[in-house]
């Protein structure tokens, strides 16, 4: 059962993942809402430029009417008319070229965003197959398109079966007017069914596009094998992470030992602690802490030191202080500068007592906040 469910796609698509899937050109699209975008766009800029368009309406059709005897006996009049019209042309339909245009991006901005992918354009010979090519068709989501354009279909014409039936009168008095009268009435009921045809399929693309959202969104859903593979993947094996880890830490621990004959006094606690400080007043504006361990490290930073005759200093409580306050390779905080001070004017005098040979001074016993021990009060 554990094996099953593993292989159903019940995860969500990682970032990983949804960039493959642009990169490849797979992004949710809806050709239903392009397509009310554009509708709608032509037709409100039909709409907002009217009288313009009406304007080079007349003159581009006059143009096949008005011209004098004169002209028709020249060869100039074919060229002058197509220049005219070229030029009416242009002014009647740039406004919707330009709104549809504009109106072709923004559609796939809306949903998926813009993107552009060279392996969408390789060629790929399978989709060439008819045997695939059959089982699309009658695939689920084959059906569902076929559904789809189904009801389209029938709620479309229905919409326009009831505008021509309110509209019934309304055509019919285009002819009972004026030649000019009743084409301007019949291109307002023109774009009012334009708008009625728009919105339509504005309603419908709104619907379409939530379901290619959610359709994308559940082709790319991944099983929880495919997400640990690609964490596996990106992140690496968690094995060869540890083992990584080990590595450096003991890199780490061998270039502590290697600085630690440099530090000028280790403070120990007795046994659990040992912290290493080494301070250079040219160099350091603090003492630093140069090697730290807890038991077994411990254990042999004393033993490093013992051997290279270094001072080792027993304050067990600034020795946890010092270890749970201070990284390795950083200066001490500002609250332990007193406590470490008589530590190191305690390792200055017991060098001078040796050389004079006088009685060594009495080991100092610094106080130190609890709050600075963290987590080793109690050790």
């Amino acid at each position: 059962m554990a094996e099953g469910s593993d292989q159903e796609k019940t995860e969500q698509p990682t970032e990983k993942r949804l960039r493959e899937s642009r990169e490849k050109g797979e992004v949710a699209r809806s050709r239903d809402l392009s397509g009310a975008m554009v509708v709608l766009a032509g037709v409100l800029a039909l709409i907002g430029t009217g009288d313009n368009a009406w304007r080079h309406a007349q003159r581009l059709f006059a143009l096949g009417m008005n011209y004098s005897r004169e002209a028709l006996l020249t060869d100039a009049l074919p060229g002058r008319t197509l220049h005219a019209a070229v030029f009416e042309a242009l002014g009647l339909f740039w406004p919707i070229a330009l709104a549809t245009v504009l109106a072709t991006l923004v559609g796939p901005i809306l949903l998926g965003g813009l993107n552009f992918s060279v392996q969408a354009l390789e060629p790929k010979f399978e989709r060439l197959d008819p045997i695939k090519g059959l089982g699309k068709i009658f695939a689920v989501r084959g059906l569902v398109e076929l559904g789809k354009a189904l009801l389209k279909l029938l709620f479309i014409g229905l919409v326009l079966a009831l505008l021509l039936r309110n509209w019934n009168e309304q055509l019919q008095g285009t002819g009972r007017g004026s030649v000019m009268a009743g084409i301007a009435q019949a291109l307002q009921l023109m774009a009012r069914a334009g708008l009625w045809f728009g919105g339509v399929l504005a309603f419908i693309g709104a619907i379409d596009a939530i379901w290619q959202k959610y359709d994308h969104n559940k082709n790319l859903r991944m099983t929880l094998q495919e997400v640990r593979d690609e964490m596996k993947e990106t992140e690496g094996n968690p094995e060869m992470k540890g083992r990584i880890r080990q590595v450096q830490q003991a890199q780490a621990r061998q270039r502590m030992m290697e600085e630690l004959p440099k530090a000028d006094v280790v403070v120990v606690n007795p046994t659990h602690f040992a912290v290493a400080l080494r301070y250079d007043d040219s160099r350091m504006g603090a003492p630093r802490v140069i090697a730290k361990g807890i038991d077994v490290l411990a254990a042999q930073i004393r033993l490093v030191a013992a051997s290279h005759h270094i001072p080792m200093v027993e304050a067990p409580p600034l020795a946890r202080a010092l270890y749970a306050t201070t990284r390795l390779g950083h200066e001490i905080p500002a609250a332990l500068y007193v406590a470490v001070a008589q530590i190191l004017a305690y390792v200055y005098q017991l060098k001078q007592a040796a050389e004079r040979g006088d009685t060594p001074p009495a080991a100092p016993s610094p106080q130190v906040d609890p709050d600075l021990m963290g987590p080793y009060r109690e050790r």
